[in-house]
């Protein structure tokens, strides 16, 4: 890893001093990831979590064996 300095306005300062503060993370690590996300990923892996997936357990099919059968359920859709 490269130590830089960089200077920024106030506003953008609040905001990612704000960002930092709600993820519980380091300004500098806030700063990191949004600039791997504007000029792609580096080596290091982004840890999922369920906020990453708002669909996961959103709706209920009223099946209660989905999770057996789910390639039979998705088949018949297919039909």
């Amino acid at each position: 890893m490269v130590r830089t300095q960089i200077q920024l306005d106030e506003a953008t300062y609040k905001k990612i001093k704000r960002l930092a503060y709600e993820q519980n993370k380091s300004i500098a690590q806030v700063i990191r990831e949004k600039l791997s996300e504007e000029f792609g990923r580096t080596n290091e892996k982004k840890k999922l979590s369920l906020a990453d997936f708002p669909i996961i357990g959103k709706y209920r099919s009223g099946k209660k064996d989905i999770s057996e059968r789910h390639d039979d359920y998705l088949a018949e859709d297919f039909k």
